[in-house]
């Protein structure tokens, strides 16, 4: 009988985890790479899910890909460990026994870690060796993210007929990362053709039968569930799942209601919980219906008492020009020089108050609180920097929820500097994120969709700027960063301080066409001494050496070099005022008087340049 035959007319039962098993006997490496070196071990667990009931087994296959191997420099065994895999499966497999090659997902929440064709050349590589082997089915599990699993599941359908199962992971209960219902996702992947589709991982049985409570029985395909033993516990620094047995049994009977056809075991589960599952639904029928419960809608909407959002800053800087500030937060406690900057900067006219988020990876007061008393005591416009530096995924969602019930929606997302050359080389530094998932997670917030999947309850409304450094050998590589960003959902960019005006031409030049507006930097420059740090010691930016040699002849005069400083500035603005509507000033160590004077300076620039139209008219 062909497996899917036998899943039409029963309830099949999977193996659990392999990773579990082989952990708990002290190995703590490559699992995969065991398939080679500890054959005989792979085997034991294969034969003891057999004899706990299981009528399905994986191969040791799920990070067996260039991918993942490749972090133990294993990638030139990929294929030996594929083919060893399948052979100690059926060496284990008797003739009731089917073996499926399993193919995990490479995303996780990190999904600019690997583009789209990335991940095809790296499933079509595993997948290819699998088949090759004759495994009677293949099993796509722990995918998180919807793109990658139908780019494979297409993949796979297209080079096969063998059975298909299909499972993906939730972080939320009922919904995908995306955060499309289980139900629309299911159907999905039905429809892309798999024949079974299924959740496995993360969650434990619980969670797993409440998400399938809303969950029809597919048309063609069944259902499957892999659930986690429990969420795990930390126990001397070893992740720990403490779950019993009889839960199973008895959670067996609870998906079975929901019509699952296929049950099997993830994280945390052993044989005892196989044989358990396997025990309890060893002499029912599969069901053919259910009552499927209807999910509560859940209402985006925004508060009454809202402070509706300025117009953003992408939609100023098209329309006219604009000028933006960054006068970073203090490293000492006490905000009265930065705040009679913000307010002296407020009254020049800029259109927001720009706030690193401890730039050069140095602690500074939070950009937030500072933001915050700006706001309220100056009236300032603030756009605050977020990096994926100092945050992980749990404190970047709680950031941003933050911002938006502070009535704060301007935004920058940046990757920011490592912590090795900060203040504190020692620290470490997050990247959870990269700060193209960033601006695409801030992105999903305005659809009123946490990371997870789950509803906010409010939809925010942030405008989300990137940053671009132009001060690179090729610009066209830059550009095409900047166009990525906008397809990750950029609205406008923020460049890096330039120094050349033949720079200016050459950025004006090749982004021209780009669809989101940028604001050029501009940094006065303060002394021979900052000029020379900026020249030798900041990575891609070259003054040329009639700067050098201006800022050196003001010697220790610092109202000489004052002036110096502020002329290379106005003479970059004349070249950036004729080809950009967007001005960025970076005010350099507090001297907010600097970018005051240059404010000023562009404002005069443009009622002259004013002025002269009404002339000609």
């Amino acid at each position: 009988m062909s497996f899917l035959e036998d899943l039409k007319h029963n309830i099949l039962i999977g193996d659990g985890a392999m990773g579990t098993m082989i952990y708990a006997h002290g190995v703590d490496r490559c699992f995969e790479e065991l398939n080679l070196s500890r054959p005989e071990d792979v085997l034991a667990v294969h034969q003891a899910y057999i004899e706990a009931g299981a009528n399905l087994i994986q191969t040791n296959t799920y990070g067996a890909n260039d991918i993942k191997l490749s972090r133990y420099g294993l990638e030139d065994e990929i294929r030996q460990i594929n083919k060893k895999a399948v052979e100690i499966a059926k060496k284990a497999a008797d003739q009731s026994t089917y073996v499926f090659g399993t193919i995990g997902g490479v995303r996780s929440f990190k999904k600019s870690a690997h583009s789209i064709e990335e991940v095809k050349r790296n499933f079509r590589e595993q997948l290819f060796l699998l088949l090759n082997e004759d495994v009677d089915g293949l099993l796509l599990e722990t995918y998180y993210d919807m793109e990658e699993m139908q780019t494979v599941l297409q993949i796979a359908r297209k080079e096969t007929n063998k059975p298909i199962i299909a499972n993906v992971s939730l972080h939320e209960a009922g919904v995908l990362q995306d955060g499309t219902s289980v139900k629309n996702g299911l159907t999905l992947l039905e429809d892309l053709g798999a024949n079974v589709v299924g959740l496995n991982c993360r969650l434990g049985p619980y969670h797993m039968i409440q998400s399938l409570e809303e969950v029809p029985i597919p048309n063609e395909a069944y259902l499957s569930v892999f659930p986690n033993s429990s969420l795990p516990a930390l126990i001397e620094g070893n992740l720990v799942y403490e779950s019993d047995e009889t839960y199973f049994k008895e959670s067996a009977l609870k998906f079975r209601d929901q019509g699952v056809r296929l049950i099997g075991g993830c994280c945390g589960t052993t044989p005892r919980h196989i044989k358990a599952m396997a025990e309890a639904v060893s002499n029912l029928s599969p069901v053919t219906t259910k009552q499927v419960k209807v999910p509560a809608t859940s209402q985006l909407h925004v508060q009454e008492h809202q402070v509706t959002s300025p117009t953003p800053l992408e939609e100023i800087v098209q329309e006219r020009r604009s000028v933006i500030v960054e006068l970073d937060p203090p490293k000492k406690l006490g905000m009265e020089k930065f705040l009679e900057g913000a307010e002296a900067l407020h009254n020049a006219g800029i259109d927001a108050l720009t706030l690193a988020d401890n730039s050069l990876a140095s602690p500074r007061i939070s950009n937030l609180a500072a933001g915050i008393l700006a706001k309220e005591k100056t009236g300032a416009r603030t756009l605050i920097h977020i990096t994926c530096r100092d945050r992980n995924l749990i404190g970047l969602q709680s950031h941003l929820m933050g911002l938006h019930s502070l009535g704060m929606s301007d935004i920058l997302a940046i990757t920011g500097d490592p912590s090795k050359i900060g203040d504190f080389p020692g620290a470490t530094s997050v990247y959870d994120v990269s700060s193209f998932d960033l601006i695409s997670l801030i992105k999903q917030f305005n659809k009123g969709v946490s990371y997870s999947g789950k509803p906010l309850g409010q939809q925010t409304n942030f405008s989300v700027a990137a940053a671009f450094n132009p001060n690179v050998r090729h610009l066209d590589k830059a550009v095409v960063r900047l166009e990525k960003k906008i397809a990750h959902g950029a609205d406008y960019f923020i460049s890096q301080p330039l120094y050349s005006n033949q720079q200016i031409i050459d950025v004006y030049e090749a982004t021209r066409n780009l669809q989101a507006p940028i604001y050029i930097g501009i940094m006065p420059l303060t002394s021979s001494r900052n000029a020379e740090f900026i020249h030798n010691e900041i990575p891609g930016i070259k003054l040329s050496d009639s700067i050098r040699e201006k800022m050196a002849s003001a010697g220790s005069d610092k109202e000489q070099a004052r002036q110096e400083g502020l002329a290379i500035a106005k003479d970059l603005i004349d070249t950036a005022f004729e080809l950009f509507n967007g001005i960025y000033l970076i005010t350099p160590f507090l001297q907010y008087d600097l970018t005051v004077e240059l404010t000023n300076y562009i404002h005069e620039k443009e009622k002259q340049r004013a002025e002269r139209k009404i002339t000609h008219v």
